[in-house]
């Protein structure tokens, strides 16, 4: 019954994802714990996957590279199925319910901005920044999945404020100079390749929390260009960068989780 089950999910969200474009993909799955189905669009890359033990029927999606999926899925929906129990009647509502959120028109703005993005050269996004600052701050990778999961679209300044600037102090007043070499590195080379809120996030958010004390320690650490930046930045010091307007992410109607 899973199998068939499973086929009827995948085959409603395989009609959705193939009229936009995407390609269904062979899986070698060695686990035996699950059954997956992946979907392959220029951009992004969507999977149904069952759990077999804990008999959940997810929905996730992720970013695409040169290389394929970049693997760091976000669940979009998940839903409850006992083959024991449930029937074709609730897979078809499964499947319904996955090919409405991979086609809501929020779904695909997402895409369409992901697309805008990776055709824009120098153009990271903070997203992309954070997750260059996990190398220094571990903690950061749980972090973001969370904010990704909870909020779209990603709150790019109240997380940075509330993750990344505490982070920060914490280190330059620790007064570790290889770390605040590797800190200030970072910083110079996002800001360099960065978008125009990533470039504010660094100079307006992350630099102008640091503690004027600490100006001459940062400055030389940085390259030319950020340092013009930071010093121009500092005229908005103790100013409010205002926050975005967000809304959750409902995942709980009827049975689905």
């Amino acid at each position: 019954m899973i199998k068939k089950a499973f086929n009827i999910v995948c085959d409603k969200v395989s009609a959705v994802l193939e009229a936009q474009g995407y390609k269904k993909n062979k899986v070698n799955n060695t686990n035996d714990n699950e059954m997956v189905a992946l979907f392959t669009g220029e951009n992004v890359a969507y999977s149904v996957i069952y759990y077999i033990d804990k008999m959940h029927m997810v929905m996730r999606s992720c970013a695409m590279t040169d290389d394929g999926p970049d693997n760091e899925w976000k669940t979009m929906a998940t839903w409850m199925f006992n083959p024991e129990t449930d029937t074709e009647k609730e897979a078809s509502s499964i499947g319904n319910d996955f090919a409405e959120a991979v086609s809501s028109p929020v779904n695909v703005k997402r895409v369409k901005q992901t697309k805008k993005k990776k055709s824009e050269e120098g153009s990271a996004d903070p997203i992309f920044l954070y997750k260059r600052l996990v190398k220094l701050f571990p903690d950061l990778k749980v972090e973001i999945k969370e904010e990704e999961d909870t909020y779209y679209p990603f709150r790019a300044v109240t997380f940075c404020r509330e993750k990344v600037v505490p982070k920060v102090n914490a280190m330059i007043k620790l007064g570790v100079k290889a770390d605040i070499t590797k800190l200030m590195g970072i910083l110079s080379a996002q800001y360099t390749n960065g978008d125009p809120d990533t470039r504010a996030i660094v100079t307006i958010v992350i630099l102008n929390s640091i503690d004027d004390q600490y100006k001459d320690i940062i400055t030389p650490l940085m390259s030319d260009e950020l340092a013009k930046a930071y010093k121009n930045a500092l005229k908005f010091k103790g100013k409010k960068v205002k926050p975005e307007k967000v809304k959750k992410v409902v995942t709980s109607t009827g049975t689905r989780l």
